[in-house]
């Protein structure tokens, strides 16, 4: 028998806004004062984090491959037309924009430059200026790269079994492993989380985690689990790592000694998502979210009336939630279970 109880994880709804289009975690992102969305099919708007009323609003094509923040600027780079877009965060000015090859994808910001290109191995890689767009260099033939990640000094890269580290400066390789699996197949969502600033995990086949440690040049299996992961990275919350299963449930493992901490069941899938809310943790299925304790024990359930897909953290007991049409703040209850 499950033995929790249906209590309020919720203290209030901060805000909640209408996207007119299926909610996404990859189209919106959360800095110290704004929320950045996609919504309405062809518009990026930012809100103010704290009630949500509307900065600006500005039309910048189709669903965005990539919508990134970096210091003062929001990069866009829509599906049409083949551009990357910087705006300025405070007001929403087109700062500058470049052309781009069809089908460009994957955008990262290292070092004051803007890495563009890899997707599916259509084009080069281009670097360029996050002051004012100007080109400073390009690969001379299409890369393949799963979704890069910032870490260790440069531009974590991979495909298959190599993952490489990149100067964003020039191109040039820093570091380079082999995995003895290849990397988990996904265009658009992260298969790379970092742990420290010499330690990344890597999500390798439908099972396992690797361990990557640039102080030493190693890889190493954190991690083969017993049944099959859901295909992306893991997420690193509350000093655990955390690996949400394809059937339910999400499991939490050491991140030193890759060992089994707890796993979280509540029935039913879990969306991709763990916040941590009074010294334990906020998980959600679509119809609810759950309080768990530090030991990952499930002690409450708040339904919900929307359908969720996805739940992120704002910090300081805050967390947002996107469903099949909205984007909602929510402030969670600061009751403590015992």
């Amino acid at each position: 028998m499950i033995g929790w109880s249906t209590r309020r994880v919720i203290r209030k709804t901060r805000w909640e806004r209408a996207l007119h289009q299926r909610g996404s975690v990859s189209a919106f992102l959360a800095t110290e004062d704004h929320v950045v969305v996609h919504e309405r099919h062809t518009r990026v708007v930012c809100l103010d984090r704290e009630d949500g009323s509307v900065r600006w609003d500005v039309p910048v094509g189709t669903w965005p491959r990539d919508l990134v923040v970096a210091d003062d600027r929001c990069l866009v780079l829509p599906q049409t037309p083949d551009q990357l877009v910087c705006l300025d965060l405070r007001t929403g000015t087109v700062l500058w924009h470049v052309d781009l090859p069809r089908f460009s994808g994957h955008v990262v910001v290292a070092e004051g430059i803007v890495l563009v290109g890899g997707w599916r191995g259509y084009t080069p890689l281009a670097a360029f200026d996050l002051r004012d767009g100007r080109s400073l260099w390009q690969t001379s033939a299409p890369v393949r790269t799963a979704l890069p990640l910032t870490w260790g000094g440069g531009v974590l890269l991979g495909d298959g079994s190599d993952v490489w580290l990149m100067d964003p400066r020039d191109g040039g390789e820093m570091a380079r492993w082999e995995l003895p699996e290849p990397l988990i197949d996904d265009e658009l969502r992260p298969v790379f989380t970092p742990i420290s600033p010499d330690r990344c995990l890597a999500r390798c086949g439908p099972r396992s985690l690797m361990a990557l440690d640039l102080s030493s040049g190693t890889v190493d299996e954190l991690v083969r689990h017993d049944v099959d992961l859901v295909g992306q990275a893991a997420e690193f919350v509350g000093g655990s790592v955390w690996l949400r299963e394809l059937r339910a449930g999400y499991s939490a493992v050491d991140p030193d000694a890759g060992s089994a901490l707890w796993r979280v069941d509540v029935g039913q899938p879990l969306v991709r998502g763990v916040v941590r809310a009074d010294g334990g943790f906020i998980v959600a299925s679509e119809g609810a979210l759950f309080r768990l304790r530090p030991d990952g024990q499930v002690v409450e359930r708040t339904p919900h009336s929307q359908r969720i897909s996805a739940l992120r953290d704002l910090g300081t007991g805050e967390a947002i939630v996107t469903t099949r049409g909205t984007l909602k703040a929510l402030a969670l209850d600061s009751h403590r279970p015992r």
